[in-house]
């Protein structure tokens, strides 16, 4: 490696969804690009998500990154670009079926798990189907008071507005707060993982089989979701349209501009020197 010019990191780390992706929720030209030059210098791209691999790994293709990884249900799983498992944390059953019987209100709250077979959901809900029109990863309506529970990467929450997600946050909180992970993915998502899952600790086990180390790794990011992540790395940077939440979490971190004017690619390009 010594003839190559030393590179600032070795790896570059990034969240999909408000912060690589565009506001259509697609990957930008300009963004391609980038990350596929920086792959042909030897730079490692690792895409961290709370989405399904299924999802992530068209996104995945039309960069073109070969050596990709894919840490996806916020750290529950890390496929490689082929969807070889390379490490996986799912929910305990007993657990999973507590889960089931949260109460929410349904006509505000809608319930969701991502398992090893797919998506599933409580009923009918056609706007989700917009932030998956690139992979055409589709959910299967279900009956969760019979519905099994088996490798479960996560259950989720979906709400019409933040609020509505109160209620449910302080019941899981006050019954599952201590054995499972609780975060946000988005304003009005509220997920749940096994304990200790997340997108930093999905690193962490990535990295334990690579030559360098998290000092080494740049990323980026916007969610709650995103900040073990981000505070872990050499250089964590936080968009500019990012939840407040986390900006307030994490006042120690650059921030930068938006996902929809593709500042990944833009800081990148300053980062290494690219023209």
């Amino acid at each position: 490696m010594s003839h190559q010019l030393k590179q600032p990191f070795r790896a570059v780390i990034s969240d999909l969804d408000g912060t690589l992706l565009n506001s259509n929720h697609v990957i930008g030209d300009f963004t391609m690009d980038t990350l596929n030059r920086l792959e042909q210098q030897g730079i490692d791209i690792v895409l961290a998500t709370g989405r399904n691999h299924t999802d992530v790994s068209s996104i995945l293709a039309k960069i073109g990154a070969e050596r990709a990884l894919m840490i996806t249900s916020n750290g529950a799983r890390v496929r490689d670009l082929k969807g070889n498992l390379l490490y996986s944390n799912s929910l305990p059953e007993e657990i999973v079926f507590k889960l089931y019987q949260t109460p929410f209100d349904t006509t505000k709250v809608c319930l969701n798990t991502y398992q090893d077979e797919g998506w599933f959901i409580n009923k009918d809900v056609p706007a989700l189907r917009k932030f998956h029109q690139d992979s055409g990863f589709m959910y299967e309506v279900v009956d969760f008071t019979r519905h099994h529970a088996r490798n479960v990467e996560k259950v989720f929450f979906i709400g019409k507005t933040p609020e509505d997600l109160i209620e449910v946050e302080n019941y899981l909180r006050e019954h599952f707060g201590n054995e499972t992970t609780i975060v946000y993915s988005a304003l009005a998502c509220l997920e749940v993982m096994n304990k200790n899952v997340s997108k930093g600790d999905a690193l962490k086990q990535v990295l334990a089989l690579r030559d360098y180390d998290l000092k080494d790794c740049i990323a980026f990011g916007d969610g709650m979701n995103d900040m073990e992540m981000l505070s872990s790395v050499g250089k964590g940077c936080i968009m500019e349209n990012a939840d407040t939440r986390l900006k307030a979490a994490c006042p120690q971190l650059e921030q930068i501009g938006t996902n929809k004017n593709e500042s990944v690619a833009k800081y990148l390009r300053q980062t290494f020197g690219m023209k």
